[in-house]
């Protein structure tokens, strides 16, 4: 019997890194019946929005009201971790943490000398995830950013993403990063987002193999043969070290491709390109029939003006905060939205009626031009249809749906990452 891998979810939203390697069986509600990705078994999740209102909790009731009572934590993950640390708290062990986290400033304020430990800045989410791998070590790290990641901060371009690998360097771990476009792999939408994969591992690996052949990686989401932009890192594990020195004399470019691997602390990066030949899947194919869409997300006669200006490409003088005068330029966007390819990404933003250039309008069945329904957006993320529509007692808002969609993943993504590891687990 192949052994189980427990999992434990940060940030879970409405639960997409567990619907994606556990998969989903309810005999109740079987149009919700999604396979697994191996022997994944999620024990642990956290889901908090700041300021705790209750009425901020809506991805957390979601997620209970499909995985159960007491399946998610709804408490602020940086208290959860200091009950832990203090022994008032228990979190049971596991095999793998994962969780999507903001791009934010990861710069670290002391020697590992003067800190007695990393100290990050108060509020920014990855010091959680480094201190529950500090606690747990995991086996195995699965994270999903957004891929300016790699690019940031803009003052010193690369260096919040080389302190991450320091971090993981400095706890054990080999890594490898992609940054993967759902839709070059063949799934709904044109959403660029870098996966972190982390493992604790006494193999030597071949850095260039792992990112061409043998990884992770490119067994879950294939690349073509040439690679270019090739640079090897060493990466510091000391992400104070990091934080005062990497890329101080090459500010404005990164080293970082959209793919790589590091073990022992020196990284290999370089760019490649998906290898994918099958079938893509379409906004047509997700569009719901014009029987299901209410009345208020059809855009009025009256209004198509409103949207077809905020497509238009644009000039507009702008001038800044000290008085210097720039020319700011957009493109014009397709109107409405084509249906025989893969969605734009879709952000939090979707929800709401007013005109905007980032929401999508498509043409309906009967010819007229709408806004996506909820439905809509669960399947360009690859949830089940519905998904959203409940969060226990009562049902979510058409608002606060899209709002979990925009901040949710690509759930194909973490299942074909979950099914390569669940394969090279065997070996």
């Amino acid at each position: 019997m192949t052994k189980k891998i427990r999992v434990a979810e940060l940030f879970a939203g409405v639960g997409g890194f567990r619907l994606g390697l556990d998969g989903f069986h309810d005999p109740d509600h079987p149009e919700f019946d999604m396979p697994s990705a191996g022997p994944f078994e999620t024990i642990w999740a956290n889901q908090w929005e700041p300021d705790g209102r209750d009425s901020k909790q809506f991805a957390w009731r979601c997620y209970e009201a499909h995985f159960g009572a007491g399946s998610c934590v709804n408490e602020d993950i940086n208290k959860v971790l200091d009950e832990y640390e203090a022994g008032t708290r228990e979190i049971p062990d596991f095999e793998m943490l994962v969780g999507g986290f903001p791009c934010q400033d990861y710069s670290v304020a002391k020697p590992l000398s003067m800190a007695g430990g990393i100290e990050g800045k108060k509020g920014v989410l990855w010091w959680d995830i480094y201190r529950m791998i500090n606690f747990k070590k995991p086996k195995y790290i699965l994270l999903e950013n957004v891929d300016r990641l790699l690019k940031s901060p803009s003052k010193q371009r690369g260096r919040d993403f080389a302190i991450i690998l320091s971090c993981l360097s400095e706890q054990g771990y080999s890594v490898e990063w992609r940054v993967i476009n759902a839709a070059e792999y063949g799934m709904p939408q044109k959403r660029r987002r870098v996966y972190i994969y982390g493992e604790l591992t006494d193999k030597t690996w071949d850095l260039k193999a792992r990112v061409k052949e043998e990884g992770v990686m490119s067994d879950a989401f294939p690349i073509t043969s040439s690679i270019e932009r090739i640079a090897t890192v060493d990466v510091s594990d000391d992400p104070y070290d990091v934080t005062q020195n990497f890329a101080a004399d090459s500010p404005k470019t990164s080293v970082w491709q959209n793919a790589g691997a590091m073990q022992n602390g020196i990284a290999f990066t370089c760019k490649v390109n998906p290898a994918y030949s099958g079938h893509v899947k379409t906004l047509e194919e997700i569009r719901v029939p014009d029987a299901e869409v209410p009345a208020e997300f059809f855009i009025s006669d009256a209004d198509i003006p409103k949207w077809e200006e905020q497509r238009a490409a644009k000039k507009i003088e702008r001038t800044t905060a000290e008085g210097f005068t720039y020319l700011y330029s957009e493109g014009s966007m397709p109107w409405p939205d084509p249906i025989d390819s893969p969605a734009r990404t879709i952000l939090t933003g979707e929800g709401g009626k007013g005109a905007s250039r980032m929401k999508h309008a498509i043409r309906s069945e009967s010819g007229r031009i709408r806004r996506l329904v909820p439905d809509e957006l669960d399947q360009i993320q690859m949830f089940p249809k519905g998904w959203t529509a409940s969060e226990g007692d009562k049902t979510m808002s058409d608002g606060h749906r899209a709002f979990c969609m925009g901040n949710a993943l690509v759930v194909g993504i973490p299942h074909a990452i979950g099914k390569t590891i669940a394969k090279f687990a065997e070996k």
